[in-house]
């Protein structure tokens, strides 16, 4: 049975969090979960190298970092699995909110999928696009990342590839149904820039939704209602 890590950007109390770990539940001999003790969201790839990390024990097989998801991957590799094999998967999510296309470079919810594979260790990070005005089911989402693990993590990754995994947020009711899972490539269309002035500087404002997307890329595959199943490399 598989031995595997989960992670996160969203925090180790996030809603996304438990979701995944759920969905681990029946697939996975062993969880660990190493999480950063509050939220990371779009902190990119940074790692914390000028102060000392904390490590806290939290429960059975569960730590949280006070740093980013990059640096939770780091410590866990270097000091949970020290003297054992390392995990046989890297799991990181369920984010709440889609780190599609160029989303990769800022999301620091890839960016733990992206550590681990620079290691050897193979890694799959999670999103779930939504849209403002309604949340997440996060009940569904474990349904929907069972069939993740299922489909797609049985599948041979070349060296210094991770998985990057999109769920898309459906309009109306879908029962039990899992979306349909499409390969796709990662679009590289710049997200658009928009910025409001105001009295303490600078404000971005965009609508995410109204992004540019190329034909059968990640962000039209997801935004389309099907689950966005891409390969990042790190490099």
């Amino acid at each position: 049975m598989n031995r595997v890590l989960l992670t996160n950007d969203d925090g180790i109390d996030a809603p996304g969090l438990a979701a995944l770990v759920e969905a681990c539940r029946s697939w996975a001999g062993q969880t660990i979960v190493v999480a950063p003790k509050d939220p990371h969201s779009g902190c990119g790839h940074r790692v914390t190298t000028d102060r000392p990390l904390v490590l806290e024990q939290v429960g059975p097989d569960r730590y949280f970092v006070d740093g980013t998801p990059a640096d939770c991957v780091r410590l866990a590799l270097t000091v949970l699995f020290a003297d054992a094999p390392g995990p046989d998967w890297v799991l990181s999510g369920i984010n709440a909110g889609g780190n599609l296309g160029v989303d990769i470079h800022h999301s620091g919810t890839v960016a733990a999928a992206r550590e681990a594979a620079l290691h050897g260790a193979p890694a799959l990070a999670v999103s779930h696009y939504h849209r403002r005005e309604a949340p997440i089911d996060w009940e569904r989402a474990a349904r929907w990342m069972q069939a993740v693990l299922e489909s797609v993590v049985p599948r041979p990754l070349e060296p210094g590839e991770f998985w990057n995994v999109n769920f898309p947020h459906p309009v109306g009711e879908t029962g039990h149904a899992v979306p349909d899972l499409v390969d796709c490539a990662i679009d590289p269309s710049p997200l658009p820039l928009g910025y409001e002035s105001a009295a303490d500087g600078w404000r971005y404002r965009s609508r995410y939704h109204e992004r540019a997307r190329v034909p059968g890329g990640d962000v039209e595959t997801c935004f389309g209602g099907r689950i966005a199943v891409s390969r990042g490399r790190v490099v």
